[in-house]
Order: structure tokens, then sequence, then C-alpha cells
């Protein structure tokens, strides 16, 4: 709930601090005096658009505080705002409450900060949306959109996993057909792409490349095309070495090799008696059998080298079925294989063959008939809880001073246009509009008297009316067993003058229907009515307390709000009549709640 609110700089507000308590606040004064700029403030703080003609003349900005606390909340409610609070790197008071504040530059630009931290005012928004439900002058005007009564009766209803299962199937069917849409356009270029890419895995696997393959054959074809420099290089080493290809050593080669040489010095050294040219000639033999190794080596090197030139030209007709791969499809033979791997996956689904098609085709009937029962199962439970809140309303509106009134709710389908794309046919024939909240449309409607034809609630009510239409469905949702799953329990109401164009009789059942709705939630009012004040716990007043017409909030108790009541009475807040008139008011309203409260 809102326990605090500060406000600097804001309209007819120099500087003023408002505290609230739980169940029912009202805010009265004089007209001028800025009591609507406290729910200006509250609708900053819910990330409503800055206006910096709301900044108070003089002054560089407007600054508007909140202190919010959480403790209250569903378990569900409270996650959401444990989560907004972490992502924005937000943190909670010493006492676990959260501020949350705007500031209007006189010059335009507004920030938004959230737990000592500045944040997006949407940010600002997702906090303080799950907290605070206001209902302005303007906000009343709202109830006369289809998509706010469609939401109004879906809380009431509390179809919340009805609707999921209805757009999870929705969404499904969607897909599946444009993705049958998108075969049918394009069947002939699905064709010939997948020719295209079947011709070239093909090639490419007629070649069969081996990775890394392109760059081994560059080594080995450079060594083919220096086969007689090797030859010699070899050549000349083992002869170096041993003295010869063959076993028919010439005598003198034998006698010049490194082999004989060394033999003969590990020979003389071996021979004496001396131990360290012993051990000179165990180290000239171990050097002897690497010259042997080696030797040997060169030969079996020697005897793989190719003869002739069809070893090397047998390499360069690979290189250039190679290259021709390389040529088409990318820069080397890895980049080939890369290729053709996506290609094949791309092939596989291309399938454009008439037993796919008709696979997809009674796949996206499935589909359909998965929305036609999620939509219908919606629908149906829309339709029964239409029949419950209607009655439900018309009974507050007969608490209203609207007696005979007749609130009725209206649930149609909605009818699919020309070459809709979300077009539903459901099992009585009859083709409708699949939508992102199914496929109705509901509409509330008003009969303000007794034999009065029941029109669109836009066509039928009052200013008057509309507000009292609002609060009877706003205190049917907080008070009904079916929304309480969901309800908004810990969060705050607030209304800007719901009691605006009524007065006497239905202006005591507003009081006491907004002190009924304070039950379960905290609400604030701003109110110039008696008959509603004297219904709150708690009554602030918001008066001219400073230069240049300055306006602060007051905190009224006893007698004080005696004489507030008496001036709203009759403005003589001086008089013993007036003051009589307002404890009687007072009185009467205290009995009231105690009455409600024992039902």
């Amino acid at each position: 709930m809102l326990t605090e609110i500060r406000i600097e700089s804001l309209g007819a507000i120099h500087a003023a601090t408002a505290e609230f308590d739980r169940g029912l606040t009202v805010l009265t004064g004089e007209t001028g005096t800025g009591k609507t700029m406290v729910v200006t403030g509250l609708h900053l703080l819910g990330g409503a658009r800055a206006d910096a003609t709301r900044v108070r003349s003089g002054a560089a900005r407007a600054v508007v505080e909140g202190r919010f606390c959480t403790a209250d909340l569903a378990p569900a409610a409270a996650g959401q705002i444990d989560e907004i609070l972490e992502v924005s790197g937000a943190e909670r008071d010493e006492d676990g409450s959260v501020i949350a504040a705007r500031s209007v530059s006189a010059d335009g630009p507004s920030r938004a900060y959230l737990g000592g931290r500045g944040v997006p005012a949407k940010s600002l928004s997702g906090f303080t949306g799950g907290l605070l439900t206001l209902h302005g002058q303007n906000d009343q005007l709202r109830l006369m959109r289809p998509d706010e009564q469609r939401g109004a009766l879906d809380r009431f209803a509390a179809v919340d996993t009805r609707l999921q299962r209805y757009r999870s199937a929705r969404e499904a069917w969607l897909s599946a057909r444009r993705e049958l849409l998108d075969r049918n356009n394009r069947a002939r270029e699905l064709a010939q792409e997948a020719d295209r890419l079947t011709f070239a895995l093909r090639e490419i696997d007629a070649v069969d490349p081996q990775a890394g393959e392109d760059d081994a054959l560059t080594v080995e074809i450079r060594r083919l095309s220096e086969l007689d420099a090797l030859r010699a290089a070899a050549s000349g080493a083992r002869a170096a070495l041993a003295g010869g290809l063959d076993d028919a050593v010439d005598a003198a080669d034998a006698a010049t090799s490194a082999t004989y040489r060394l033999g003969q010095a590990k020979a003389a050294l071996t021979a004496t008696d001396d131990a360290a040219l012993q051990a000179l000639g165990e180290q000239l033999g171990e050097a002897l059998t690497v010259v042997d190794d080696v030797a040997r080596e060169l030969g079996g090197y020697l005897d793989e080298l190719p003869t002739g030139a069809d070893a090397l030209d047998a390499k360069l007709a690979r290189q250039a079925e190679l290259r021709s791969l390389t040529r088409k499809y990318a820069a080397d033979i890895d980049g080939v294989l890369a290729w053709a791997a996506q290609s094949r996956d791309r092939l596989a689904q291309l399938d454009v063959s008439e037993e796919t098609m008709v696979a997809l085709s009674a796949r996206v009937e499935d589909l359909a008939e998965q929305v036609v029962k999620t939509a219908t199962d919606l629908s149906a439970a829309r339709g029964k809880a239409a029949r419950g809140l209607a009655k439900a309303v018309s009974a507050e509106l007969s608490g209203l001073a609207m007696a005979d009134a007749e609130f009725s709710i209206g649930v149609s389908h909605s009818p699919a246009v020309d070459d809709d794309p979300a077009a539903l046919r459901l099992p009585s024939g009859q083709l409708v509009h699949a939508g992102a909240d199914g496929i109705d449309e509901v509409e509330f409607g008003l009969a303000a008297h007794r034999g009065m034809t029941v029109l669109p609630l836009a066509k039928s009510a009052s200013g008057g009316e509309l507000s009292r239409v609002m609060l009877a469905l706003e205190v049917v949702l907080a008070t009904s067993s079916l929304s309480s799953a969901r309800s908004s329990a810990g969060t705050t109401m607030v209304f800007d003058e719901v009691d605006a164009g009524v007065g006497g009789r239905a202006a005591v059942q507003i009081g006491r229907r907004l002190a009924r709705l304070a039950r379960t939630h905290q609400v604030i009012v701003v109110t110039h009515l008696p008959q509603v004040a004297a219904y709150a716990d708690v009554h602030l007043m918001v008066e001219a307390s400073g230069r240049n017409g300055a306006s602060g909030v007051r905190r009224l108790d006893g007698e004080d709000r005696v004489a507030e009541l008496a001036r709203m009475l009759a403005g003589l807040g001086e008089t013993d009549t007036a003051r009589a008139h307002a404890r009687e008011l007072l009185d009467a309203a205290q009995d009231d709640r105690r009455a409600d409260a024992h039902e």
C-alpha cells in the first residue's frame, strides 16, 4: 500500500507531505487548492507522461515521492515486485518499504527513480502498475472502450488459464497456417531451389572431399614438383653416409664414407687400455648407430619416391576437382563441407512433395480444432460470468440511487472480415475472427430507468451515472469470489471525484461502497461531497497555507474534521447548526460502517 507521498512545486502545491493508512482516506478542500494534484502526482509515479506546465510557476522542477509497503501483497505479485527491484538495482529502505520518485523539469525533461536508482519511466510504471489503480475523471472514459470492458469481465470470470491455453493454441495454428500458405504460394520457387541444392550436393558427394584435403594436396604437389632435386639430395646424403645405393659398393667409395671412418675411429679407441679413450669409443659407437639408421631411412625414402610423372598428374587432377568445388561453393574445402551441411538441412525443410503438403494441411486442421475448442471454452466462461457480473453490478447500482437501472453485458462472436488471416469457422458454421483475446466482443449496456431501451454504455450513461457504474463494478470485482483468486489485495485504489455529478442519497451510497471497498484495499478518494468524506478512516484536507497561493496537506481529527464537513455541507463551518449537521452525518456514517461490518 501507499504509506506516504511528498509533493514539491506541483500545481498549486508548493510543498506538502501526506501520510496514508489502511482503509479509506479522503482528500477534501476548497476548489483550486490542489486536491487533484495529489492524484496527478500518483499518475506521475505510475509512469504517466510528464507535463511541464504542471510545474509551479517560478520553480525549476516538480518532484513527487511515494513510499510503498509491499508486505501485504500476494506471493505472485510480491515476486514480480522483487524481480523489478532486482533488475533495476533498486534497494528497499530499512523498514522494507520502497521509495518511488519522479521529477519534472520546467524545461520539459523528466526523470524517474526507484529505490534510490535512476530508472526509465517504463520501469517505474512496471513497479507501481501492480500497486496503484487510478480512477481519474478521464480514466472513467476508458470504461467505454471494448478492451477495458472485456478486461473487467475477464477479471470477474478469472479466465487467465483458459485465455493462456487459447493464446498458445492460436499461435501454433497461425504459425502452421502461415507455413502452409507460404509453401503453396512458393511451391514452384521452392521446387527450383530444391533442384539446385540436390544437384550441388550430388556434385560434392561425387568428388567426396575430405576436411583439409586441399591444403594437404598443395603440400604434396609441391613435393612431387621437386622430385629430381629431392632424389639427388637423398642419394648424395646416402652415399656420404654409407658409400653407395646398392650392396656392390665400390671399395674406394666405402673407404670414404662416414660409416667407414667412424668405424675406424671407434676400433682405434677401443683397442687401447685407456679408460678415457674407451669411453670416447663407446660414444662413437652410438654415433655410428645413428648414422646407420639415417642411411637406412634415406634408402627407404628413395625407394618410395615415384619414378615417373603419373603420381604428380593424379594429384593435379584431384586438385582440379577440389578447385571446381571451391570456385562454386566456398573459399576452401572446409567451407564447401559446411555449405553442404547447411544445404542438406535446408533441403530437408524444402520438402514440397504432395505427402508433405497433405500432412501439413492435416496439422493445420488439427490445430484449428484446438483453437475452436479453447475459444468456445473461453467464450462459454465469459458468457456465464457476464450474467453474474451484470446482476451484481445492477444490485450495486440499486444501492447507488439507481434502483431502476439495468446493467447488461453482451458477449457475442466477432465476425471475420474479408481476407481475414485469423478467420476461424465454428462447428455451427459461423466464420469468426480469432483475435489475441478470443473470438468474443464484450459490450456493457445500461438503461438508467425502467422502460428505457438498454443501450451501449458510451451512448446511455451521463457523467454521474458513469462514475457510479465504475464504482459499482470495482466493488463487485474486489469482493467477488471468482476474482478473489487473482485479487489485488494489498494494492491502492485511487478515485478522483468519482462522485462528480451526484448528490444526496446517491452520495451516501457512494461513501458506503467506498468504505466497503476499503475492507480489502487501501482506498484514496478526492471528493467534494461531505456524505462521502464522512465514511473515511482518514480525512486529509488540502488548504492554502502559504504565500502566493501555495497549498499544503493537513490531517483532520476531532473538531477540525467536523468543521471541514460543515464547510462542505453549507460553506458555514463556524455555525453551530452546520457543526450539528456535520456531527450527525459523521455519526450516521460510522453507524453504517459498523452495520456493514456485521453483515
